[in-house]
């Protein structure tokens, strides 16, 4: 394993001692692999910081701190990064589920989460003046770019306080990649390197308050209905994990495509790996220990590609930790300028509803206002359809979805919302028919008239463009709104403006663009799609559900 850590260290081009000025070096110490003894000797007092880790199983800062002496194990609720554009009440209602699992779980070992509500700096600050704290571990986290900014404060008042903040990775991500060219392996040498056990037992800083969980509305969030939201915490996780390996990943590669299928045969542990409630070893180990059992029927293609966006999941996240400003910035710096930087406020809301009259788009969007979750390709064409045909900046839209879904992860969601909206300069532009669409992934309409159940009148094959049946008109613009453009005729205006840009574009800008975030060629990155092409697939979609 040490190994494994030292190559790491060396591609991401750590000092010796960890340097403080940034938040982009990682502990030059691997974590301790055994936890400490009952009666070990404390020799110093070790903050324990959870972000988006809440468990105990495969927690390198946690191990590294039971071994070190007595331990706080902090998670700060920032009210500021909760007020953000792109959180919202449905995440914390799933955060504040996790927290109260971890809770449990670390009052079993003897350490309670301490929880405090305030901005970063000042908590660490007060908490490490008072209780004689020189050590603050956490997780690398690849966050928005106000987690990254925040953490770059943090790393300033470390520093200037003589703080010892090590950050460790939890992730097949790479702090501080000098080039893609290699990344593969490091990220293959983390996910098979053992998995680091929980702390039988913990030495708690005595003394503290262990503050509540407050609920959304205590700290004044928006109210978010989200009636059929999934649960969080660990033991939520392993079960979809268990049931997935065991049972629903079957049909995976077939079933996911659609939102009929897509709910059961996806593994559904995307919130639990945004939020860290499972890790993404112990999930990549345990499918390839399934993989190991050589199970009929078509559990291989299943699980060949559920590791593939395993894979892929890294490989995003990887985007961003590479380039924090993803979030507010066009990759093809050319894409600024392709569509109007203010969103068209009456489309924008339209869509955020699901009344664009797009029949299939409407019903996509009810249903993650309801769930918190949509499939991948109905996330690409909810996305590509705002893009598009209403032609929408991507950073309004990206927005709206980011807070929309409990499984937010930002190193995937961003690159991904710039690749559906033709920004990245090395993407080919894919312009979905929402009317196409519908009629593949919904043959019955049974999707689409559970979400819209005042088109239940609509003929079958009317019900993805109701504007073509001769009862329409007293329908549209009465029960159901016209739709907000005509399909073929944006699609057509979309599809000149965008390649248009394509013929102009700087190609020693997109050489340095593939250079930094392309994947490199490995055969474990197949198109799902055309499972007989082993080939890199560029064009895969948003994969954050898995």
């Amino acid at each position: 394993m040490a190994s494994i850590w030292a190559k790491r260290w060396r591609l991401s081009g750590a000092a010796p001692a960890e340097s403080l000025a940034t938040p982009a070096h990682i502990s030059p110490q691997a974590p301790f692999t055994n936890p400490p003894k009952s009666g070990h000797l404390c020799s110093m007092n070790v903050l324990i910081w959870f972000k988006r880790d809440l468990r105990l199983h495969d927690h390198p800062a946690l191990t590294q701190g039971a071994g070190m002496g007595r331990v706080l194990p902090l998670y700060i609720v920032e009210p500021d990064y909760w007020a953000l554009p792109d959180t919202s009440a449905r995440q914390w209602d799933h955060t504040a589920e996790a927290l109260a699992d971890l809770r449990a779980d670390l009052g079993r070992l003897g350490a309670p989460l301490i929880l405090r509500v305030g901005e970063a700096v000042s908590v660490l600050a007060r908490l490490c003046r008072q209780h004689d704290i020189t050590t603050v571990l956490s997780h690398q986290e690849t966050g928005n770019l106000w987690t990254y900014q925040r953490d770059m404060r943090v790393a300033q008042w470390a520093r200037g306080q003589g703080i010892a903040w090590q950050q460790l990775p939890q992730s097949g991500v790479v702090r501080k990649l000098p080039s893609r060219n290699g990344w593969a392996g490091l990220r293959d040498d983390f996910t098979k390197a053992n998995q680091l056990p929980e702390p039988t037992a913990l030495q708690s800083i005595a003394g503290l308050e262990p503050g509540a969980i407050p609920t959304s509305r205590a700290l004044r969030l928006k109210e978010d209905r989200c009636p059929h939201r999934q649960s969080g915490g660990r033991q939520q996780g392993l079960a979809l994990l268990d049931s997935f390996l065991s049972k629903r990943g079957e049909s995976y590669r077939s079933s996911m495509s659609s939102p009929l299928t897509g709910e059961r045969a996806c593994s559904r542990l995307s919130a639990h790996l945004a939020l860290g409630t499972l890790s993404g070893r112990e999930v990549t180990q345990a499918t390839t220990g399934r993989q190991a059992e050589r199970p009929g029927g078509r559990w291989s293609g299943a699980l060949n590609s559920f590791q593939s966006r395993l894979a892929w999941r890294d490989h995003f996240m990887q985007k961003l930790e590479d380039q924090p400003g993803m979030e507010v910035h066009c990759l093809h710096r050319a894409a600024e300028s392709l569509r109007p930087r203010e969103a068209d406020a009456t489309r924008l809301a339209a869509w955020s509803v699901g009344e664009t009259g797009l029949p299939f788009v409407d019903a996509c969007m009810r249903y993650l206002a309801a769930t918190g979750w949509l499939n991948f390709r109905m996330r690409a064409m909810v996305m590509s359809v705002a893009s598009y045909h209403l032609w929408l900046d991507w950073r309004a839209t990206g927005a709206v979805l980011a807070r929309r879904f409990t499984d937010y992860e930002p190193g995937i969601h961003w690159p991904q919302v710039q690749m559906q909206s033709g920004t990245t300069g090395i993407n080919i532009p894919r312009i979905y028919n929402p009317v196409k669409q519908g009629f593949d992934q919904d043959p019955t309409g049974a999707f689409t008239r559970r979400w819209l159940p005042e088109l239940a009148d609509v003929p079958d094959a009317f019900l993805q463009s109701p504007w073509r049946w001769d009862g329409a008109r007293h329908l549209l613009g009465r029960r159901y709104p016209e739709p907000i453009v005509d399909v073929t005729l944006a699609q057509r205006a979309a599809r000149d403006a965008v390649f248009g840009l394509r013929k102009t574009a700087d190609r020693a800008e997109i050489s340095r663009i593939i250079d930094r975030h392309a994947s490199r060629a490995d055969p474990r990155f197949v198109n799902d799609r055309s499972p007989k092409k082993r080939v890199p697939a560029p064009s895969a979609q948003l994969t954050l559900d898995l």
